[in-house]
């Protein structure tokens, strides 16, 4: 059983990176999947959004290093089937450490190896820092594919763009020759307003068949769960939010699976 790589990054803050990384994973989780959850960001919002207290120490800033292996830092968290490797400020260092390192793009591609090698897990998701510093840039060498969430706003396409443009040096240097675009999740989504529609058509007209149907609305419920350290699925399992992101692992599983539908989750199993 080959376990997938998911990098979930976009170089804009704001978008619903984290959120989209915490409650897709979750979700795949309920669908049965075994799930790994890496923060690689130094803020730690997917830790404190599972309900992991921040733990000076506990990042992967040794094992991008060389100097521990990821395996000591996975942590159950509440679900069944969705681990987690937590994140914390120290994290912050690594992006001037690894830099001086021997083959630097490929820490964590490296360091990753021990977990593919005990193929415990469907997917391995990474949520990336909001930026293309050497912590994203290590993330998108170590994933199969790139999972970019979209802000429906005006600056949507420009930060595509410019994702697009950084797989494709990624492939062309031979620091990940197979990289290649999962999908991309438009967010905070508002049928009241022109522009969501708007920006919505634009990528669709650009991007055609990676953007997935799913849409993610703005909504106060998805904006509170990480305070409560919950995914959406948990925190208010009937509102709109958490149906799109169950909604978005049914797709995100369909398009793995050749567009085959699948059975709904048997939620009662252990």
């Amino acid at each position: 059983m080959k376990t997938h790589v998911i990098a979930v990054a976009n170089q804009k803050g704001g978008v619903g990176k984290t959120t989209t990384t915490v409650n897709l994973s979750a979700c795949l989780a309920e669908r049965g999947r075994r799930v790994l959850l890496i923060d690689m960001d130094a803020q730690a919002n997917a830790t404190s959004g599972l309900g992991i207290d921040k733990q000076e120490g506990r990042s992967l800033y040794p094992v991008l290093l060389g100097e521990a292996d990821p395996r000591e830092f996975v942590l159950s968290t509440a679900h069944k089937r969705l681990d987690l490797i937590p994140a914390e400020v120290n994290l912050a260092g690594a992006e001037i450490e690894v830099a001086r390192l021997d083959r630097y793009l490929h820490r964590l591609s490296e360091a990753l190896q021990p977990l593919l090698a005990e193929a415990g897990y469907d997917y391995i998701l990474i949520d990336c820092p909001p930026s293309l510093g050497i912590l994203t840039m290590n993330a998108l060498t170590a994933a199969d594919a790139l999972l970019m969430p979209i802000q429906c706003e005006y600056y949507a396409l420009e930060g595509l763009s410019v994702m697009s443009k950084l797989i494709q040096q990624l492939r062309d240097s031979g620091a990940n020759p197979g990289l290649g675009i999962e999908g991309i999740v438009m967010t905070m989504y508002d049928m009241r307003t022109n522009l969501s529609q708007q920006v919505v058509q634009q990528v669709l007209q650009h991007f055609g068949e990676s953007v997935y149907e799913t849409l993610i609305p703005r909504g106060v419920r998805i904006s509170e769960a990480p305070s409560h350290g919950q995914p959406i699925i948990t925190y208010d399992p009937h509102c709109t939010g958490a149906t799109a992101y169950r909604e978005l692992a049914r797709e995100f599983l369909a398009r793995r699976n050749g567009g085959k539908q699948e059975q709904p989750p048997d939620t009662a199993e252990s």
